[in-house]
């Protein structure tokens, strides 16, 4: 196998694929000061806007997913679309009614304005791509639903990371937001999910291919793909649940391999497989800002703690946890639906696969989708 880039994200001159792009009109000012010049966000979209611009539905991904949520592979998009079967004709979110919308978080590495990305004088943004929070990330947002003409989401869905934008969208701007579905996400991130973020952060910066962050110019092997994977690694312990490994693995070898001499166990060269891919289709410094904005992720921060915040969201609301999730754990979620007015009970997402079980049980989550949408 060819060694990895020294960026997975997007680049000038590679496929285009369904992207577009949307330029911000003034630099955007940051919550934590100054301003972030030229910014421009990717995005997709499916179905049609409706003249009155009301059937507008805005989906919202996680860390290191991107804007492709439906879809095949293809020239520009190494996978394919991340919530596939909940988006087209007859689907949960229904093309043929709703016009769907899903933007590249900024900070990320598909397509949108992050570390990767050329400043105003033509060099990768590096390490001086400034911090980054979830409410500059929808302040950009915003500023793409104006240029698409929609005054008002008819509803916002996200999880995990993008669960945590859908809460800012509905708290700070509650009269653009119509109806919320928030699946596997907290009102703030723990002390313990902090931690996780940050081992994985130390992960990279410790590789000696992040050089500072200078690395973007790098011949290929020549990045942070060690400390990259190894982010990876300690995430999808995370992301999955200690039963379905388990289950998957035991302690089997590798096939054709001895953990005694030199080999690996089963669940090891799983966890490779997925340090490897991530390599080549992700920014390590996309994976840092995005991180660090996830660390960073307070509903309550100036608005007098969370219950206050979450007392402004007083559209249909559907908060959803899976049962096994141990990285955001179902009983964030009930605290989620308890306080929000427009909530109902909090819903549970049956499944074996941990905190994935959000992307990948979408037989349950079209549910919820379908129910959400109904009232719309």
């Amino acid at each position: 196998m060819s060694l990895p880039p020294a960026t997975g994200g997007w680049r000038e001159g590679q496929p285009v694929g369904r992207r577009r792009w949307v330029t911000l009109e003034r630099p955007l000012s940051l919550e934590a000061g100054g301003v972030l010049p030229g910014v421009r966000i990717a995005y997709e979209t499916w179905g049609k806007l409706a003249p009155d611009g009301g059937n507008a539905v805005l989906v919202l991904h996680a860390l290191t997913g991107d804007s492709h949520v439906a879809g095949p592979a293809e020239p520009g998009h190494p996978t394919p679309g991340w919530w596939d079967a909940l988006i087209g004709p007859g689907r949960p979110v229904d093309t043929e009614r709703w016009y769907v919308v899903a933007p590249n978080v900024l900070g990320g590495c598909q397509g949108s304005t992050g570390p990767a990305s050329p400043r105003p004088d033509g060099r990768p943004w590096g390490p001086s791509f400034p911090y980054l929070t979830q409410r500059d990330q929808v302040a950009a947002e915003a500023a793409l639903a104006d240029a698409l003409g929609v005054a008002r989401w008819a509803a916002v869905i996200g999880g995990s990371m993008g669960g945590m934008r859908a809460l800012e969208w509905a708290v700070g701007r509650p009269e653009r937001t119509g109806s919320l579905l928030v699946l596997a996400c907290p009102a703030a991130a723990s002390a313990e999910q902090i931690a996780w973020g940050s081992v994985q952060i130390a992960a990279i910066r410790g590789d000696p291919g992040w050089q500072d962050g200078h690395y973007h110019d790098a011949p290929p092997g020549g990045g942070p793909h060690r400390g990259l994977g190894t982010a990876r690694r300690i995430a999808h312990v995370t992301y999955r649940s200690e039963p379905e490994l388990a289950t998957r693995f035991a302690r089997r070898p590798q096939r054709g391999e001895d953990p005694w001499r030199g080999g690996r166990y089963a669940v090891e060269s799983y966890l490779d497989h997925h340090a490897a891919k991530l390599a080549r289709r992700f920014d390590a410094g996309s994976y840092v800002v995005l991180t660090e904005a996830m660390n960073g992720h307070d509903i309550g921060r100036g608005r007098g703690g969370a219950a206050p915040a979450l007392r402004r969201i007083t559209m249909p609301t559907l908060v959803a946890g899976v049962a096994s999730d141990r990285l955001y754990p179902p009983s964030q979620q009930d605290e989620l639906a308890a306080a929000i007015p427009g909530a109902d009970r909090p819903r549970v997402i049956d499944s074996p696969y941990g905190h994935d079980g959000f992307l990948i049980e979408t037989e349950q989550v079209g549910s919820l989708v379908r129910e959400l949408l109904a009232g719309a």
